[in-house]
Parts: C-alpha cells; structure tokens; sequence
C-alpha cells in the first residue's frame, strides 16, 4: 500500500489511514501518515466524517474480514451506496485472527473456527459481489502472494474518483491454518498461488474449472457521482441562488 501511494504520487500530509481493530488495523500506528485508529467496525463511520470536512483529503481505509463485513458490515454497505470517495482495503484472512478466532461473514463454509468447533453451516459473502451490488464503483482482487499486483490494484484504486473496495487475500496460519489443517504459512501461500487466477483468463472457464479458485485482478469499474463533490456542488448551489 505505501508503494501504491507512492506510484500515485499523493502528497503524504494529504494521506490518511483510517483503521479500525483487528491484526490489519495496527497499520496506522506503523504508518507516516495522517493516521485515526478507530473502534470495532467503525473505521468507515469515521472516515466519512473526515471526508465530508476534508474532502480534498486521500483516505484509505484498512479493514479486516470481520471488521468489515461483520461489526462493520452496514457502515460498508452504506458506503457503498454513497459512491463516498473513500478506498477501503479489506485484509482477508478469512477469520477473527486477533480477537479469538471467531469465524467471519468471509470465512468459507465447512472451515473450523473457536465458534464454529464442526465447521461453520453459513455461506461466506463474496465481498466484491456485494460491494457492487450496494454501489460502490471500484471492485479488485489479490492476494498475500501476489505484492506487486496488489500494488498496482491499490494504486488503481486511489486513482479512481469513487468508493474503491480491494481485497487482499492473507494467510492466518494461527486461528485459521492451524485449526483446518492447512499446514504453517509457506503452505498456505503456496495454496494461495495455485488456487489464484486472473479474472482476464477466468472468461474462457467454466463454472466447474472456476470452482475453488481465487479470481484475481479488476472486477468492474463504474463512472458514478461521488458523494462529497455531490454535496458540496448542492450546496453551493443553494448559496449563489
């Protein structure tokens, strides 16, 4: 992600990391930036408010699985809805990996958690499914394994004038390898490698080879008002009439 801001080439007092809790949110305490570390879920909410003051400001924000997608999961979709310029970065390592190991709205079915002792029943969210669905503008995908592309997809991501949502797929070799029997963490990046594919070459797959597979790269990319430009333009407006 720092070499992502960089390749954008933002000015770093106009930066701001915005996180919330969890093994990815130690991130602002680690980052030369304008930083809020936020509460459970909550990172969104903030970053709103920051952007609806600051709206020249570059916010990212950095979320976790179950940050996101649980505590947080109606801030998200909200956010989404507003096409509010904002780029969230959802670490996902499919599990509450500092919390307990409880599982998350991202945790694949069949998969053992602390609250899932035989294996969680519920269907995980296809985040980016979601995203698009709730309206945000901007959907990619990579993974722990795969840096260099995933620094291209954030940059992608800050450049686009909208909410931005990447996933970036991690191993939790602890609360999750460790429970599933998927080996220590140079095993399950190398799962993580042979089950990545490109959305580019998934076109001439079908349903049964795509089965399992992680489908890396843009997912969709849509031109749409933006939210604070949009307040801010009525606004204005309201005070010249």
């Amino acid at each position: 992600m720092v070499r992502a801001i960089e390749r954008t080439g933002f000015d770093q007092k106009d930066v701001v990391i915005v996180s919330g809790i969890g093994c990815s949110s130690r991130a602002s305490g680690y980052l030369n930036f304008n930083t809020l570390h936020t509460t459970h879920g909550r990172a969104l909410a903030f970053a709103t408010g920051l952007k609806m003051a600051r709206p020249e400001l570059k916010i990212f924000v950095i979320m976790g699985d179950g940050d996101c997608s649980a505590i947080g999961g109606n801030h998200f979709i909200h956010a989404c809805r507003r096409n509010i310029d904002l780029n969230a970065v959802i670490i996902n390592n499919q599990i509450y990996g500092m919390t307990g190991g409880q599982y998350s709205p991202l945790t694949p079915q069949g998969s053992k958690a602390s609250t899932a002792p035989r294996g969680t029943l519920e269907r995980p969210f296809d985040i980016l499914k979601l995203a698009r669905g709730a309206g945000a503008t901007f959907g990619a995908r990579g993974t722990a394994v795969q840096p260099r592309q995933l620094e291209q997809l954030i940059a992608r991501a800050a450049a686009h004038k909208g909410f931005s949502v990447v996933e970036s797929l991690s191993q939790c070799p602890v609360a999750y390898g460790r429970r599933n029997n998927l080996g220590g963490p140079v095993e399950m990046l190398k799962s993580m490698k042979e089950k990545s594919i490109s959305v580019e070459k998934a076109t001439a797959m079908d349903e049964n080879e795509l089965e399992g597979k992680i489908l890396t790269g843009v997912h969709f990319s849509i031109e749409a008002p933006e939210y604070a430009e949009e307040y801010y333009r009525t606004v204005t407006a309201e005070e010249n009439h």
